[in-house]
């Protein structure tokens, strides 16, 4: 039987790539919320609303995102934006309003 050891510098280097992507996701949510307030329309109560077609057909954030649902999922999670349902798909769902929580000024 062979024995396996593990490699002290390969689990550094996936800790290290674990905390490169959590560190991407929140800049693309930060890019998100720009986004949002660009395209969105500003609410009485300082949240912004925007339509998931109008998020996801505009060119500039086709740009940006690598995978705007995702960027979307992870923005809900963390209580930044609300929307209903959880999977939110082109054409079918074009309609959904986005609401971005925070305003900030």
């Amino acid at each position: 039987m062979q024995q396996t050891t593990r490699d002290p510098l390969k689990s550094e280097n996936q800790t290290n790539q674990s905390f490169k992507k959590i560190m991407n996701v929140d800049e693309e949510i930060e890019q998100l919320k720009e986004e949002i307030k660009r395209l969105g329309h500003k609410q009485n109560d300082g949240s912004y609303k925007v339509t998931f077609g109008m998020l996801f057909n505009d060119d500039r954030c086709a740009n940006i995102f690598e995978a705007l649902v995702g960027t979307l999922r992870a923005a809900k999670k963390r209580k930044i934006v609300t929307y209903d349902g959880e999977l939110l798909l082109q054409g079918v769902h074009d309609n959904v309003e986005i609401i971005l929580k925070e305003a900030e000024a």
